[in-house]
Protein backbone atom coordinates (compact mmCIF):
# COMPACT_ATOMS: atom_id res chain seq x y z
CA UNK A 1 0.00 0.00 0.00
CA UNK A 2 2.81 2.44 0.90
CA UNK A 3 4.57 1.72 -2.40
CA UNK A 4 1.37 2.29 -4.35
CA UNK A 5 0.59 5.57 -2.58
CA UNK A 6 4.16 6.79 -3.03
CA UNK A 7 4.16 5.89 -6.72
CA UNK A 8 0.87 7.74 -7.29
CA UNK A 9 2.17 10.87 -5.56
CA UNK A 10 5.50 10.78 -7.39
CA UNK A 11 3.75 10.42 -10.76
CA UNK A 12 1.43 13.34 -9.98
CA UNK A 13 4.38 15.55 -9.03
CA UNK A 14 6.18 14.55 -12.23
CA UNK A 15 3.18 15.49 -14.37
CA UNK A 16 2.81 18.83 -12.60
CA UNK A 17 6.49 19.60 -13.17
CA UNK A 18 6.33 18.77 -16.89
CA UNK A 19 3.19 20.89 -17.37
CA UNK A 20 4.58 23.88 -15.49
CA UNK A 21 5.03 26.97 -17.67
CA UNK A 22 8.73 27.57 -18.31
CA UNK A 23 10.91 29.72 -20.55
CA UNK A 24 13.44 26.90 -21.00
CA UNK A 25 12.08 25.73 -24.36
CA UNK A 26 12.09 29.23 -25.88
CA UNK A 27 15.60 29.84 -24.55
CA UNK A 28 16.96 26.61 -26.01
CA UNK A 29 15.24 27.20 -29.34
CA UNK A 30 16.59 30.74 -29.65
CA UNK A 31 20.12 29.61 -28.77
CA UNK A 32 19.95 26.80 -31.32
CA UNK A 33 18.50 29.12 -33.95
CA UNK A 34 21.35 31.58 -33.44
CA UNK A 35 23.90 28.80 -33.93
CA UNK A 36 22.38 27.56 -37.18
CA UNK A 37 21.92 31.06 -38.56
CA UNK A 38 25.60 31.75 -37.90
CA UNK A 39 26.57 28.41 -39.45
CA UNK A 40 24.53 29.18 -42.58
CA UNK A 41 26.19 32.59 -42.78
CA UNK A 42 29.73 31.23 -42.44
CA UNK A 43 29.14 28.34 -44.88
CA UNK A 44 27.24 30.39 -47.48
CA UNK A 45 23.86 28.76 -46.86
CA UNK A 46 25.45 25.31 -47.10
CA UNK A 47 25.95 25.61 -50.83
CA UNK A 48 28.34 22.68 -51.52
CA UNK A 49 30.61 24.59 -53.88
CA UNK A 50 31.05 27.40 -51.35
CA UNK A 51 32.17 25.30 -48.39
CA UNK A 52 35.94 25.58 -48.03
CA UNK A 53 38.52 24.50 -45.49
CA UNK A 54 38.87 28.13 -44.41
CA UNK A 55 35.21 28.73 -43.64
CA UNK A 56 34.90 25.27 -42.05
CA UNK A 57 37.84 26.11 -39.78
CA UNK A 58 36.19 29.42 -38.94
CA UNK A 59 32.92 27.66 -38.11
CA UNK A 60 34.66 25.24 -35.76
CA UNK A 61 36.56 28.11 -34.21
CA UNK A 62 33.26 29.82 -33.44
CA UNK A 63 32.00 26.75 -31.56
CA UNK A 64 29.68 25.55 -34.31
CA UNK A 65 30.85 21.93 -34.30
CA UNK A 66 27.65 20.83 -32.58
CA UNK A 67 25.51 22.53 -35.22
CA UNK A 68 27.58 20.82 -37.93
CA UNK A 69 26.93 17.42 -36.35
CA UNK A 70 23.21 18.19 -36.35
CA UNK A 71 23.23 18.58 -40.14
CA UNK A 72 23.29 14.79 -40.30
CA UNK A 73 20.10 12.78 -40.37
CA UNK A 74 19.95 11.61 -37.68
CA UNK A 75 22.48 13.81 -35.82
CA UNK A 76 25.85 12.17 -35.29
CA UNK A 77 27.59 12.10 -31.91
CA UNK A 78 31.07 13.44 -31.18
CA UNK A 79 32.42 9.94 -30.55
CA UNK A 80 30.89 8.44 -33.70
CA UNK A 81 32.12 11.32 -35.83
CA UNK A 82 35.68 10.97 -34.58
CA UNK A 83 35.73 7.20 -35.13
CA UNK A 84 34.11 7.27 -38.58
CA UNK A 85 36.29 10.14 -39.79
CA UNK A 86 39.33 8.32 -38.37
CA UNK A 87 40.89 11.42 -36.84
CA UNK A 88 42.75 11.82 -33.56
CA UNK A 89 40.52 14.59 -32.28
CA UNK A 90 37.55 16.73 -33.29
CA UNK A 91 38.43 19.49 -30.83
CA UNK A 92 37.95 22.88 -32.58
CA UNK A 93 41.48 24.08 -31.80
CA UNK A 94 43.02 20.96 -33.35
CA UNK A 95 40.77 20.83 -36.42
CA UNK A 96 41.48 24.48 -37.19
CA UNK A 97 45.16 23.63 -37.51
CA UNK A 98 44.69 20.40 -39.48
CA UNK A 99 42.96 20.95 -42.87
CA UNK A 100 43.12 17.26 -43.77
CA UNK A 101 41.37 16.16 -40.59
CA UNK A 102 38.88 18.99 -40.97
CA UNK A 103 37.96 17.90 -44.47
CA UNK A 104 37.66 14.24 -43.42
CA UNK A 105 35.27 15.22 -40.66
CA UNK A 106 33.09 17.28 -42.97
CA UNK A 107 33.09 14.57 -45.62
CA UNK A 108 31.51 12.23 -43.08
CA UNK A 109 28.82 14.81 -42.34
CA UNK A 110 28.23 15.32 -46.06
CA UNK A 111 27.68 11.60 -46.59
CA UNK A 112 24.96 11.46 -43.93
CA UNK A 113 23.47 14.92 -44.50
CA UNK A 114 19.73 15.03 -43.89
CA UNK A 115 18.11 15.10 -47.37
CA UNK A 116 14.76 16.22 -45.94
CA UNK A 117 16.14 19.36 -44.33
CA UNK A 118 18.81 20.14 -46.93
CA UNK A 119 17.48 18.91 -50.30
CA UNK A 120 19.56 21.43 -52.27
CA UNK A 121 22.87 19.87 -51.21
CA UNK A 122 22.25 16.72 -53.27
CA UNK A 123 22.25 18.64 -56.56
CA UNK A 124 24.93 21.14 -55.53
CA UNK A 125 22.67 24.18 -55.63
CA UNK A 126 21.75 26.93 -53.16
CA UNK A 127 18.54 26.98 -51.11
CA UNK A 128 15.65 29.29 -51.92
CA UNK A 129 14.19 31.38 -49.09
CA UNK A 130 11.54 28.80 -48.23
CA UNK A 131 14.03 25.91 -48.11
CA UNK A 132 16.42 27.96 -46.00
CA UNK A 133 13.76 28.90 -43.45
CA UNK A 134 12.43 25.33 -43.26
CA UNK A 135 15.95 23.98 -42.69
CA UNK A 136 16.70 26.55 -40.00
CA UNK A 137 13.43 25.88 -38.21
CA UNK A 138 13.71 22.08 -38.28
CA UNK A 139 17.37 22.06 -37.25
CA UNK A 140 16.81 24.50 -34.40
CA UNK A 141 13.90 22.45 -33.04
CA UNK A 142 15.95 19.25 -33.31
CA UNK A 143 18.88 20.65 -31.35
CA UNK A 144 16.69 22.42 -28.79
CA UNK A 145 14.74 19.23 -28.10
CA UNK A 146 17.93 17.29 -27.45
CA UNK A 147 19.32 19.98 -25.19
CA UNK A 148 16.20 20.27 -23.06
CA UNK A 149 15.97 16.49 -22.72
CA UNK A 150 19.59 16.38 -21.52
CA UNK A 151 18.95 19.30 -19.18
CA UNK A 152 15.94 17.57 -17.65
CA UNK A 153 17.89 14.37 -17.04
CA UNK A 154 20.79 16.22 -15.42
CA UNK A 155 18.59 18.54 -13.39
CA UNK A 156 16.50 15.63 -12.14
CA UNK A 157 19.51 13.74 -10.85
CA UNK A 158 21.14 16.87 -9.41
CA UNK A 159 17.91 17.83 -7.66
CA UNK A 160 17.60 14.35 -6.19
CA UNK A 161 21.14 14.40 -4.85
CA UNK A 162 20.67 17.90 -3.41
CA UNK A 163 17.52 16.84 -1.58
CA UNK A 164 19.23 13.77 -0.12
CA UNK A 165 22.25 15.81 0.98
CA UNK A 166 20.04 18.47 2.55
CA UNK A 167 18.16 15.75 4.41
CA UNK A 168 21.39 14.32 5.77
CA UNK A 169 22.62 17.76 6.84
CA UNK A 170 19.34 18.37 8.66
CA UNK A 171 20.06 15.19 10.62
CA UNK A 172 23.45 16.53 11.70
CA UNK A 173 25.63 14.76 9.14
CA UNK A 174 28.60 16.51 7.51
CA UNK A 175 29.72 16.07 3.91
CA UNK A 176 33.32 14.96 3.40
CA UNK A 177 35.45 14.51 0.30
CA UNK A 178 34.74 11.41 -1.74
CA UNK A 179 37.30 8.62 -1.98
CA UNK A 180 37.19 5.04 -3.20
CA UNK A 181 35.82 2.65 -0.60
CA UNK A 182 37.46 -0.77 -0.87
CA UNK A 183 36.66 -2.07 2.61
CA UNK A 184 33.80 -1.33 4.97
CA UNK A 185 35.97 0.73 7.33
CA UNK A 186 36.90 3.16 4.58
CA UNK A 187 34.84 6.12 3.44
CA UNK A 188 32.68 8.43 5.59
CA UNK A 189 33.01 7.94 9.32
CA UNK A 190 30.52 8.54 12.14
CA UNK A 191 28.26 11.50 11.35
CA UNK A 192 29.57 11.86 7.79
CA UNK A 193 28.50 11.30 4.18
CA UNK A 194 30.06 11.77 0.76
CA UNK A 195 28.84 11.95 -2.82
CA UNK A 196 29.81 10.23 -6.07
CA UNK A 197 32.31 7.63 -4.95
CA UNK A 198 33.27 4.08 -5.77
CA UNK A 199 31.92 1.55 -3.30
CA UNK A 200 33.83 -1.55 -4.29
CA UNK A 201 33.82 -1.35 -8.07
CA UNK A 202 30.40 0.34 -8.46
CA UNK A 203 29.76 4.06 -8.12
CA UNK A 204 27.21 5.25 -5.56
CA UNK A 205 25.55 8.66 -5.72
CA UNK A 206 25.62 9.24 -1.95
CA UNK A 207 27.24 7.15 0.81
CA UNK A 208 26.47 7.77 4.48
CA UNK A 209 27.87 6.12 7.62
CA UNK A 210 24.88 5.01 9.70
CA UNK A 211 24.88 5.29 13.48
CA UNK A 212 25.41 1.51 13.79
CA UNK A 213 28.59 1.79 11.61
CA UNK A 214 27.02 0.29 8.47
CA UNK A 215 27.40 2.11 5.16
CA UNK A 216 24.26 3.20 3.35
CA UNK A 217 24.69 3.56 -0.41
CA UNK A 218 21.96 5.74 -1.92
CA UNK A 219 21.23 5.84 -5.63
CA UNK A 220 19.23 8.85 -6.89
CA UNK A 221 16.84 7.80 -9.65
CA UNK A 222 14.39 9.83 -11.71
CA UNK A 223 12.14 8.04 -14.21
CA UNK A 224 9.86 9.57 -16.85
CA UNK A 225 7.89 6.39 -17.60
CA UNK A 226 7.14 2.95 -16.16
CA UNK A 227 9.27 1.46 -18.96
CA UNK A 228 12.18 3.73 -18.08
CA UNK A 229 11.81 2.74 -14.43
CA UNK A 230 12.98 -0.79 -15.27
CA UNK A 231 16.25 0.60 -16.61
CA UNK A 232 16.77 3.12 -13.80
CA UNK A 233 15.71 0.93 -10.91
CA UNK A 234 15.86 -2.78 -11.71
CA UNK A 235 18.68 -2.85 -14.24
CA UNK A 236 20.86 -0.31 -12.46
CA UNK A 237 20.17 0.42 -8.79
CA UNK A 238 18.99 -3.11 -7.94
CA UNK A 239 21.96 -4.64 -9.75
CA UNK A 240 24.29 -2.44 -7.72
CA UNK A 241 22.45 -3.49 -4.55
CA UNK A 242 23.11 -7.14 -5.33
CA UNK A 243 26.77 -6.41 -5.97
CA UNK A 244 27.23 -4.43 -2.74
CA UNK A 245 25.47 -7.07 -0.65
CA UNK A 246 27.63 -9.79 -2.16
CA UNK A 247 30.79 -7.73 -1.78
CA UNK A 248 30.27 -6.42 1.76
CA UNK A 249 27.40 -8.45 3.26
CA UNK A 250 23.98 -7.47 4.58
CA UNK A 251 25.46 -6.77 8.02
CA UNK A 252 27.77 -4.11 6.60
CA UNK A 253 25.95 -2.26 3.83
CA UNK A 254 22.43 -0.93 3.20
CA UNK A 255 21.72 -0.34 -0.51
CA UNK A 256 18.98 2.27 -1.04
CA UNK A 257 17.39 4.43 -3.70
CA UNK A 258 15.78 7.87 -3.56
CA UNK A 259 13.09 7.94 -6.23
CA UNK A 260 11.17 10.59 -8.16
CA UNK A 261 8.97 10.37 -11.23
CA UNK A 262 7.05 7.46 -12.72
CA UNK A 263 7.58 3.93 -11.41
CA UNK A 264 5.56 0.74 -11.78
CA UNK A 265 4.70 -0.80 -8.41
CA UNK A 266 5.72 -4.26 -9.65
CA UNK A 267 9.21 -2.97 -10.45
CA UNK A 268 9.42 -1.37 -7.01
CA UNK A 269 8.53 -4.66 -5.34
CA UNK A 270 11.07 -6.54 -7.44
CA UNK A 271 13.79 -4.07 -6.46
CA UNK A 272 12.94 -4.48 -2.78
CA UNK A 273 13.15 -8.25 -3.10
CA UNK A 274 16.70 -7.84 -4.41
CA UNK A 275 17.77 -5.98 -1.28
CA UNK A 276 17.15 -2.34 -2.23
CA UNK A 277 15.55 -0.04 0.34
CA UNK A 278 13.30 2.54 -1.32
CA UNK A 279 12.55 6.13 -0.35
CA UNK A 280 10.64 8.86 -2.17
CA UNK A 281 12.26 12.25 -2.66
CA UNK A 282 8.90 13.88 -1.88
CA UNK A 283 8.93 12.20 1.55
CA UNK A 284 12.53 12.04 2.75
CA UNK A 285 11.31 12.13 6.35
CA UNK A 286 11.10 8.36 5.91
CA UNK A 287 14.81 8.27 5.11
CA UNK A 288 15.48 10.39 8.19
CA UNK A 289 13.39 8.07 10.34
CA UNK A 290 15.28 5.02 9.08
CA UNK A 291 18.65 6.63 9.76
CA UNK A 292 17.51 7.65 13.26
CA UNK A 293 16.46 4.05 13.92
CA UNK A 294 20.07 2.89 13.49
CA UNK A 295 21.21 4.62 16.67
Amino acid sequence: MELTEGAVTASALFRAERLAVTDAWTTHYQQARSKFELLFKKLNDLSPGSITNDNLAEAYGLGLGEALRYLAGPPISDDDLQVIADVDSIAPGILKKNPDALRKVFQVIQRVIDPHRFPWMADGSSPDDQQREAALLASSVLLAAQRIATERRNEGKDTQETKVKDCLRSLGFTEVSASAIGTIVKGPQAGQFCAECLLGERKADVVVRLHDTRLMAIECKVSNSSTNSVKRLNNDAAVKAGYWIKQFGTAQVVPAAALAGVFKVLNLEQAQERGLSLFWSHDLDQLGAFIASTK
